[in-house]
């Protein structure tokens, strides 16, 4: 099992406030113009999952199989050329701020890991750039 890590992202919002956006994928929806246009192309969100396609491997939809209110939400692929489970973990840093960071754990097959690792690292530390700039404080 390989195991991808973001950066830690510092959010200026309480861990409650990110939480309960997160939790439910079509608040994003709701925030999707607030993201620049270059990280945020054909999404598709609905309350469990969200689906986005990625050149060239086509599109990729994940779903929400846990939640730890208000700490960690956990994915699956429900579709995807390498099946893998993402989590989402949230911690606080004060009252009115906290700290995200992503995990991805994949089977992935010996061969292509060292095709695909540096991709799959920049993809997660896009995404994670991109979960940081939401304005959870917005409805």
């Amino acid at each position: 099992m390989s195991k991808f890590e973001s950066s830690v992202k510092q959010i200026p919002y309480a861990q409650q406030s990110v939480y309960e956006k997160l939790s439910d994928l079509s608040n994003i929806e709701k925030v999707k113009d607030h993201l620049p246009e270059d990280k945020a192309q054909d999404l598709e969100f609905t309350t469990d999952s969200i689906s986005i396609s990625v050149a060239p491997v086509g599109k990729i939809q994940l779903q929400i199989i846990e939640r730890e209110e208000p700490k960690t939400i956990k994915f699956e692929t429900v579709q995807s050329p390498m099946p893998f489970n993402l989590w989402i973990q949230l911690l606080p840093t004060s009252e009115t701020s906290s700290k995200m960071k992503l995990t991805i754990k994949a089977d992935i097959n010996p061969f292509i890991k060292g095709m695909i690792s540096k991709p799959l690292q920049e993809g997660l530390e896009k995404i994670a750039d991109m979960l940081a700039m939401i304005p959870y404080d917005s409805e």
